[in-house]
């Protein structure tokens, strides 16, 4: 398993179907702990209209055999850019390969959605309980409440 990004010039995919997604082998097999990746600045664009929307995502997992690596995923959640879908869409389709290809023991994912015609939406997934002994800290995200 050697990544095809790290250390290499990569070019953003032009789609979600297009990118690739790397995996490495998981340095702490038979220890539970929690992979935590924040995307403050996530973007896709409206499937209705055009228009960009705004996310702040939190993507939360236990390894199993591999870990994702990082710069794949960089990759992958920048060519949302261009990509139109509903925030559901993106949040839980995300979620669903990343369960799917690098098959954690346990994975969720928190879409934090600014508004689109003044209603905020929120997106949770996970791929089923978590684990017994895992410290599972709150994603950190407050919810909106607008110019305060």
């Amino acid at each position: 398993m050697t990544p095809k990004f790290l250390g290499q010039s990569a070019p953003l995919p032009a789609s979600p179907d297009e990118a690739t997604l790397d995996y490495v082998p998981n340095p702490r097999i038979g220890t539970t702990y929690l992979v935590r990746f924040a995307v403050p600045e996530f973007t896709s664009l409206c499937p209705v209209t055009g228009q960009p929307d705004f996310a702040h995502l939190v993507i939360d997992y236990v390894p199993g055999e591999t870990i994702v690596e990082s710069k794949s995923l960089k990759l992958f959640l920048g060519s949302f850019r261009n990509h139109c879908a509903f925030h559901e869409d993106c949040t839980v389709g995300i979620g669903q390969r990343l369960a799917a290809e690098m098959m954690p023991a346990w994975l969720r994912i928190g879409g934090y959605w600014y508004p689109r015609g003044g209603i905020p939406i929120d997106v949770f997934w996970q791929s089923g309980a978590p684990p017994e002994d895992l410290w599972l800290p709150d994603q950190g995200v407050t919810p909106y409440r607008g110019r305060g």
